[in-house]
Parts: C-alpha cells; structure tokens; sequence
C-alpha cells in the first residue's frame, strides 16, 4: 500500500511540475537584448515597447505607471 501511495504521489508531482512548466514558460535571461521596453531618457524623451513596437514621448507618465497604450497596443495583437 505504501509503494502504491508512494508512486501515486510521484505522478502528481509529475504532472503538477509540467504544470507549472508549461505556465511559467521558457526561461528567458533578463539581458541585453530581451527586455521588453527601452527608455530613452536624454537627449531626447522616448519609451518604445519593442514587442507591439509602440512607442511614446510622455516618459514622466508611463514611469508613473501608465501603461494602458503599452497593453492596448499588446492586445490589438
């Protein structure tokens, strides 16, 4: 009974593992080249999302957190 619970248990993990692989998605390093928006922040104003390629002058707000035309423009994909 114990090997039944014990292999039981071993193909949950299993399965929970795969689980959270397939939502966690490939590990991707957080290096140059793979980030996600460039901010440009002298000698001129611009923060560009490099995945929907938009892009806009007003730094001071989306550094406040104003990122609703960065998830539109995500969404219209």
């Amino acid at each position: 009974m114990q090997m039944l619970t014990g292999k039981l248990w071993a193909i949950k993990e299993a399965e929970l593992s795969a689980e959270k692989q397939d939502i966690k998605g490939d590990n991707v390093l957080a290096a140059w080249g793979h980030q996600i928006r460039s901010y440009v922040l002298h000698p001129y104003k611009m923060v560009k999302d490099l995945r929907t390629r938009h892009e806009t002058a007003d730094t001071i707000a989306v550094l406040d957190g104003d990122l609703d035309a960065f998830i539109a423009a995500e969404l219209k994909l």
